[in-house]
């Protein structure tokens, strides 16, 4: 009779000791998931770098337009023929007329700044203290001197940029507007935050 007892609490053991390492093994389960999903980047940091598409198909000629890409301003602008032509003859008054030293791809020449000389790209913060220039078309009346053929003009400390973003001399401002690095999908769609080589 005390066999019987014993292979029943015998096995009454064994069930225990299996039931309590499974439900052991699903609180563990339980615990690491969330631990080890929280190493991962939440939405909004994904968000904060992610890549940006912009379509500027709709953009009349000499508009801006801002869009955000790692919570820093970029502007877009459909530059006009007279835009792109009074980019010529104003090197002997530009801080780095080449781009020489300032931040922008490889694949983005000195003088027009972009992939496709209409479209510009810039992040819109001025190289001095970061203040966000205004845009100013040729002849506006914002324009702080009528010589000048228009552009980005940062107010809080007076630097002045061309319709490339490139920097004029006697300014605060010591480098030229930064091009982000940008691709295109098709002949308008542009994804800011992707290298053209890597696109």
């Amino acid at each position: 009779m005390s066999n019987g007892n014993e292979s029943t609490n015998a096995g009454r053991r064994r069930f225990l000791t299996a039931a309590t390492s499974v439900v052991g093994a699903a609180g563990v389960v339980g615990v690491a998931v969330p631990f080890i999903g929280s190493w991962n980047p939440s939405a909004r940091a994904k968000a904060a770098g992610a890549p940006v598409t912009f379509d500027a198909g709709k953009m009349e000629p000499g508009q801006l337009v801002r869009v955000e890409w790692r919570g820093k301003p970029v502007f877009v602008v459909r530059r006009t023929q007279e835009q792109l032509d009074d980019l010529s003859g104003i090197d002997g008054q530009l801080k780095d007329p080449d781009s020489a030293i300032s931040k922008q791809p490889a694949y983005v020449d000195g003088t027009h700044r972009a992939i496709k000389d209409e479209l510009l790209v810039l992040v819109g913060l001025c190289t001095h203290l970061g203040c966000s220039p205004k845009y100013i078309k040729k002849l506006d009346a914002a324009a702080p001197s009528e010589d000048w053929a228009g552009g980005f003009f940062c107010a809080c400390h007076g630097s002045k940029f061309d319709m490339a973003g490139r920097v004029y001399k006697s300014v605060p401002a010591s480098e030229n507007l930064e091009v982000p690095p940008y691709s295109y999908k098709s002949d308008t769609v542009m994804v800011i935050g992707i290298d053209e080589e890597n696109a």
